[in-house]
């Protein structure tokens, strides 16, 4: 009760953190606007007010009739509005005293101030293309001009807010995936640990009817002892589910011998139509460190889901082999029908499976013992509709580990 209240406290969290994003975001957007309206409403005005003083020249009669104000008025708003402009005459030419919307520090020489100005027109060329000046019809100049800052603003707002929105977004999704994940996984954890619970009180009871057989002479003994592995089976299973959730102790064993030691275990309680065949290409004394029992759970799974695929007749082929980085492989490979390739990415999805009985939840626990507990990787190597697939299981070989150095060779067991 106290975790479940501890992940939706969580996605409680994420809420709030979430809405204060948002918040936040809206809020910079807001005045972000406010302040480009307010930019443009001065800029209107200041447009407005010029056009008024031109009509008095215009209609007033006793008004002077030097226009030059406008000129001077026209280059004040446009550096207000930082509107970069240059005029040129009708060759292209910039004249010995410019005429341009740009002012320089003091002391800045007059090469210098043409030097600048001759790289901004070479961009304002390629930017815009320029205003002609006409004077009674004939050609006396151009005007090149940038951008304002507030149009490049006005511009490029909408992206802006819309990467934010989408960061913001995606920041969400990964929180909510991750908080949905650990609440998947506090299921798993519960749902296998109270499995094992549950198993605790009949497995007490049937080694308590085991030994009642052991005593009543006239029951066959031999029945009781399987009996008794079949209920050790069952003790082994159970200490599997507790040890879902719990960080597991790892030993340093010699793979070769666990492996093969459970396939003999294993062949013995499938198929008998199905032949296994261990191969070694490992060096003599190779250790990994794992927990056994989680290890043959997942050579387990594997193995019982090649013998559905083959329909209890096949060949099932395991083979261990050096790789490089000090890394050994185990592949799993069957004859069975194989999985296409729309299915490959699902297989260890929780749920996923194509056998009308089972939770799909062997492969997605296979795949979290070895990468999460013994640090390893457990993947679909290959699949080949109606010829079968390989499972491959990447360990890192325990380099501490002593053993005679013997070069490795092919060691095939197969089943009887």
């Amino acid at each position: 009760m106290l975790k479940s209240l501890e992940i939706y406290g969580q996605r409680n969290t994420l809420k709030i953190v979430l809405a204060l994003n948002l918040l936040l975001v809206g809020t910079a957007s807001l005045l972000y606007t406010n302040s480009l309206i307010a930019k443009l409403e001065e800029r209107e005005e200041n447009d407005v007010k010029l056009y008024a003083r031109a009509l008095v020249n215009v209609y007033d009669e006793n008004a002077d009739e030097d226009l030059t104000f406008i000129t001077n008025e026209i280059m004040f708003v446009n550096q207000k509005n930082q509107v970069p402009t240059i005029y040129v005459d009708e060759n292209h030419k910039i004249p010995k005293i410019p005429i341009h919307n740009y002012t320089f520090p003091p002391g800045t020489s007059d090469e210098e101030i043409l030097g600048i100005l001759e790289e901004e027109l070479a961009d304002m060329k390629e930017e815009h293309q320029p205003i002609v000046v006409e004077v009674d019809g004939k050609i006396n100049g151009y005007i090149y001009y940038h951008n304002s800052l507030l149009l490049t603003q006005l511009r490029f707002f909408p992206y802006v807010l819309l990467a934010v929105m989408v960061t913001l977004g995606f920041l969400a999704y990964l929180a909510f995936s991750s908080a949905r994940r650990a609440e998947q996984n506090r299921v798993w954890v519960g749902l296998a640990k109270e499995t094992a619970h549950q198993l605790g009180t009949p497995l007490s009871s049937l080694m308590a009817w085991v030994e009642y057989l052991r005593s009543d002479s006239s029951v066959d003994h031999s029945v009781a002892d399987e009996i008794e592995k079949d209920v050790k089976r069952l003790e082994t299973i159970a200490t599997r589910f507790s040890s879902i959730g719990s960080v597991p102790t790892l030993k340093s064993e010699n793979i070769y011998e666990t492996v093969s030691q459970f396939i003999a275990y294993l062949e013995k309680r499938i198929s008998t139509k199905v032949k296994i065949h261990v191969e070694n290409f490992l060096v003599d004394g190779k250790e990994v460190k794992i927990n056994k029992l989680l290890f043959e759970w997942v050579i387990e799974n594997i193995c019982k889901n090649a013998v559905d695929a083959m329909g209890g007749i096949g060949k099932l082929t395991i083979r261990l082999m050096p790789l490089p980085r000090n890394e050994i492989a185990i592949d799993i490979t069957d004859t069975g029908k194989g999985i296409n390739k729309a299915n490959l990415q699902k297989v260890f999805t929780p749920g996923y499976s194509t056998k009308k009985r089972g939770w799909g939840l062997g492969l997605t626990l296979a795949k979290r013992i070895i990468e999460e507990y013994h640090e390893g990787r457990l993947f679909v190597k290959s699949s080949e509709v109606g010829k079968g697939t390989t499972f491959r299981i990447l360990l890192k070989e325990n380099v501490m580990s002593e053993g005679p150095v013997v070069k490795g060779e092919k060691t095939v067991r197969s089943a009887s």
